[in-house]
């Protein structure tokens, strides 16, 4: 599909639970109240949607929550989705804290890549961070993972006076691993709009002068907008993605599928086509409508660095990673 600003849309991130087992406090607020799951699409709902996705023309997908892995049979739809004709893709993103356990039979659905979000490499500060003493299962996640030659990358959002100081020390797994390490401006949505971000520039000149040699690396390392950077010695890349800072927004290619089957054009707007009764009567011609109407109103930009302009008001967790 074309937007009508001639960007090809053949990306689509599916939030299949609004649950989570951490409480990061820039994304899920103390006092969250759950989708009520009669509202919430079935796997089967998800797995029609996708078919007459590809067939409109994408063709790569990212499961994503809350928690993707919180709900029951996750692999079953990743197997489902890669069974599609035509689907190229399917990967994850998630918090870690399951995904040992959940490791073989990812694997067995066909999961090409996997994303762990991991902010601190201090136990009391995950704690802080997410309400919960996980971190040694995140890290012990990554290395499983790894190990299984899954391609990985380990998600970071800096926060000024919570973790920036730690920026050299989560870059420096991809100096240990073969993995990539990307930091993600923390974005004015739901509850990062309370949060102070660290800008990416500032970052970029940091790692510059820690490491001298570091260059930019043009190797293809998703579907996304990260630009990524190479130091002498790493196994694996940095990556940044600068929604702020660094607008990628003549790229995107890419629309989201909210757990209850709103399709979103653009994660800064409240602009949305519901697609849930359409999927669940599977009526295919009015899937296909509503795909393209959602395509056709992808605006030109976001306006992330203008918050007074964002219309968005959902929380993150209701929306999807």
């Amino acid at each position: 599909m074309e937007d009508s600003y001639g960007r090809t849309i053949d990306y689509m991130r599916i939030s299949i639970t609004d649950r989570c087992n951490l409480r990061c406090r820039y994304c899920m607020p103390e006092d969250v109240r759950w989708i009520p799951m009669e509202e919430i699409l079935t796997y089967e709902d998800i797995a029609f949607i996708c078919r007459e996705s590809v067939r409109a023309g994408v063709k790569k997908y990212k499961i994503t929550g809350g928690e993707p892995l919180v709900r029951l049979g996750c692999e079953e739809l990743i197997a489902q989705i890669r069974g599609i004709p035509g689907v190229e893709q399917v990967t994850m993103t998630t918090n870690g804290v399951a995904l040992k356990e959940h490791l073989p039979r990812l694997l067995e659905a066909g999961l090409c890549g996997i994303n762990i979000s991991l902010d601190t490499l201090e136990p009391e500060r995950f704690r802080q961070i997410t309400g919960f003493d996980y971190l040694d299962r995140v890290l012990g996640a990554i290395e499983a993972a790894i190990s299984t030659g899954l391609r990985v990358k380990v998600n970071t959002v800096l926060q000024k006076g919570v973790n920036e100081d730690e920026w050299h020390s989560l870059m420096r797994l991809a100096e240990k691993y073969p993995l990539d390490v990307r930091f993600i401006e923390l974005m004015p949505i739901g509850c990062g709009q309370k949060e102070a971000a660290v800008p990416n520039p500032w970052l970029l000149e940091e790692m510059r002068q820690r490491y001298p040699g570091l260059i930019e690396d043009t190797r293809v390392h998703g579907n996304g907008p990260a630009v990524y950077y190479r130091v002498p010695g790493f196994l694996g890349s940095i990556g940044l993605i600068s929604a702020i800072h660094g607008k990628f927004c003549d790229r995107c290619n890419r629309i989201r599928l909210t757990s209850t089957g709103e399709v979103k054009p653009c994660l800064c707007y409240g602009d949305s086509f519901s697609l849930r009764e359409a999927a669940r009567s599977r009526d295919a011609e009015a899937v296909q409508r509503l795909l393209r109407q959602a395509v056709l109103k992808k605006p030109g930009t976001h306006c992330f660095e203008e918050p007074g302009k964002i219309t968005e008001k959902h929380k993150m967790t209701q929306i999807g990673g």
